[in-house]
């Protein structure tokens, strides 16, 4: 056994040692296994919201679209800086709603909101399609730091099960507890690989950082600029706004606010987690490196830019703590989400089937949800082809379409109605699938259409849709309710008290 994979298998039993033992103490039921009991502060939210920031496709696909795509890469940052922003405003008004109604997932959210069940279904159908492609790709990524870290002792295969078992048991036995204590650990080595490897290999190389983008300059220097199409100015505008509105929306992240112990601790997380967010700009100078010190990766290839290039310069110990980190950065977030779609589909549909369910038997049934969730996404993570690419694609164009009404519901007098909030996701939803499957671009119904518009986001598109359906839908059926006969007025009026 080489040094990097002994290095890696310690932090793995680590981390699981930890995630058991975050239980200690806790008696868990509902409120502690999705929420923490809403008691954590400051630090443990920091952690939990970056972690959700640093992950496997941050970690790989963060220096793997630098190296392919050059200057696109710094959308990532841009999105979630003003996600933060948001952020400020908007979480503690979900978090006073959830504390004040004991509400402790998404669905339950959005179906207390609008008074309508349904409508928690559709919320946690829309979240669990966008959480699954993350899931696996945290299971990918984990296979392939292993299996590069290891210098192939590990197949990637394998190192994709053993993660996804370790960090099924220990989110089954302790909860977002778990994820909490093994973000601790993941932060702060993250915080001193990135920020080392993203100095030390630009100064190795080139003598700074500003020498090796003066190399890149000279060779390659489209990769400094957005593209004039494609890639350009209006992909890079539409796509941050879309992915800033949806940061929140992802099941994960949402359920991580609802576990902070006050709106204060909240605003500080606003506040300060942009800071931790420039640490990606390291993340980004290694992809930048690597397209002059390995050249010649194509595809997906270039994910592996960060890994090749530390393994051609670095021993194997330092591999080994490179590949632990990486090894993080797959258990913390793949925990949570897996604890965010479980809860999410107890409280929508089997509180629905079973309405008089006890704490213990939501607990058995959230748990059973996360061992077929993990075991579906294994599934795909061994035959995942072009399939997964296009669910990932569609994550953050999916979830995002969940916010027009989460927004308009937390105005005092809320226009929109359920019946209007469920046309709008359902609409736009499908149209996302269906843009996404046939891989159709404005341009395919308008072949003359100037690229500043053929390039935006089509999921911000289907945003906009979004909104014009569910404002129609909501006018509509309010107005029909008005016109209806005395009778049928007084019995749509009493339903429509009751039901929101």
């Amino acid at each position: 056994m080489n040094s990097a994979l002994l290095i890696i298998l310690l932090f793995l039993l680590f981390s699981l040692y930890l995630g058991i033992r975050a239980k200690r103490g806790k008696e868990m039921n509902m409120e502690q296994f999705a929420v923490g009991g809403r008691g954590f502060g400051t630090l443990f939210i920091f952690l939990l919201i970056a972690g959700e920031v640093y992950t496997t496709f941050t970690f790989l696909g963060g220096s793997g679209w630098a190296y392919s795509k050059g200057a696109a890469a710094y959308y990532v940052p841009a999105y979630i800086f003003l996600a933060y922003v948001l952020s400020y405003w908007l979480a503690p008004k979900v978090w006073r709603y959830a504390k004040d109604h004991n509400i402790i997932s998404q669905p339950d959210f959005f179906a207390s909101k609008y008074n309508s069940r349904v409508l928690g279904i559709i919320v946690a159908i829309v979240g669990s399609m966008a959480l699954v492609p993350y899931i696996v790709i945290q299971f990918k990524g984990l296979g392939i730091i292993v299996g590069e870290a290891s210098y192939g002792a590990i197949p990637p295969l394998a190192a994709s099960i053993i993660g996804a078992v370790v960090v099924t048991i220990y989110v089954m036995v302790s909860g977002i507890h778990g994820s909490a204590w093994t973000a601790l650990i993941k932060d702060f080595m993250i915080l001193a690989i990135v920020i080392f490897l993203g100095i030390y290999i630009p100064f190795h190389y080139f003598g700074g950082i500003q020498p090796m983008f003066e190399n890149i300059q000279a060779v390659k220097p489209e990769m400094l600029t957005l593209s004039t199409e494609g890639l350009s100015p209006a992909w890079f505008i539409s796509t941050v706004l879309l992915n800033a509105l949806g940061f929140y929306l992802l099941p994960n992240s949402f359920v991580v606010v609802l576990s902070a112990n006050g709106e204060k601790s909240i605003r500080k997380n606003a506040i300060t987690l942009p800071l931790y967010t420039l640490l990606l700009l390291f993340v980004f100078f290694i992809g930048f490196a690597a397209v002059l010190k390995i050249p010649g990766l194509q595809g997906a290839d270039g994910d592996l830019s960060l890994l090749r290039l530390a393994i051609q310069t670095f021993d194997p110990w330092m591999i080994g703590l490179i590949g632990a980190a990486g090894l993080l950065t797959a258990l913390v977030p793949a925990s949570v989400m897996l604890m965010a779609a479980s809860v999410g589909l107890t409280k929508s549909f089997y509180n629905v089937l079973v309405p008089q369910a006890t704490e213990k038997q939501q607990l058995r049934v959230s748990k059973l949800f996360i061992l077929l969730i993990s075991c579906a996404a294994l599934v795909l993570t061994v035959t995942g082809g072009e399939a997964l690419a296009m669910l990932n694609i569609m994550s953050y164009s999916l979830v995002t379409q969940l916010a027009p009404s989460l927004f308009f519901s937390l105005f005092r007098k809320n226009v929109v109605n359920k019946y209007g909030a469920g046309a709008g996701i359902i609409i736009s939803v499908l149209l996302v699938l269906y843009v996404t499957a046939k891989e159709i671009k404005i341009s395919t119904f308008l072949p003359h259409i100037p690229h500043v518009i053929n390039d935006i986001s089509l999921g911000f598109i289907a945003l906009i849709i979004n909104v014009i359906v569910m404002l129609a839908v909501s006018f509509i059926t309010r107005a029909l309710a008005v016109t209806s006969t005395p009778l049928e007025g007084v019995e749509n009026s009493s339903f429509l008290k009751r039901e929101g």
